[in-house]
């Protein structure tokens, strides 16, 4: 296994939800990515339930700082649903059958792919996880340094990935209000 292979598998236990298996695990992740030490050092010494509780207030109440790669791009529109079949059509490509119990663009998923197969997936969705890396940075969560330590293992961003990232970053995920249009009410209140 590679030096990035086994970052990649390290950080994708750090970016799960912190069970009694990761604090298990929490000795030989220190050992194996010294990239993550910081990260490490805090979880070791954060009580476990304050911990599960800093994950749920930063990756579950906040869509900016979503662990779904496709959400950074297609946001909550029809055109995530292609890319959640991209996502499944590389892990075919690879030999791989994703089935998992979240959708196969989740970080800690993409990230244990990586560690077998690659980064296509990472590289293809970098100015997403550049946007989570400065949400998680400006939240000044210990998570965010978990991101430094993947993107610095990528390629530097190429300007469209650093364009793309900017106009995300100004505009947000797109959204889409498809199939609403029958129920717009009019100015005197009736149905249209």
């Amino acid at each position: 296994m590679t030096r990035h292979a086994v970052l990649y598998q390290a950080a994708a236990y750090c970016l799960t939800y912190p069970d009694e298996e990761f604090f298990e695990r929490l000795p030989l992740l220190r050992q194996a990515a010294p990239e993550l030490r910081e990260f490490l050092d805090h979880a070791a010494a954060t009580p476990p339930g304050d911990l599960a509780a800093h994950y749920v207030r930063v990756f579950d109440f906040k869509s900016r700082h979503s662990l779904y790669l496709s959400w950074w791009r297609d946001g909550d529109t029809r055109r995530r649903g292609m890319a959640l079949v991209r996502f499944k059509e590389v892990y075919r490509e690879h030999g791989l059958e994703f089935s998992g119990a979240e959708l196969p663009d989740f970080l800690p998923a993409v990230l244990e792919f990586s560690a077998q197969a690659g980064t296509v997936l990472l590289r293809e969705h970098r100015s997403g996880l550049e946007l989570l890396r400065i949400a998680l940075t400006d939240h000044g969560t210990p998570y965010a340094q978990v991101l430094d330590a993947i993107c610095a293992t990528l390629p530097g961003p190429s300007p469209k990935d650093r364009a793309e990232a900017l106009a995300l970053a100004r505009s947000g995920p797109p959204r889409e209000e498809v199939g609403l249009e029958p129920f717009a009410v009019t100015l005197t209140g009736e149905r249209s």
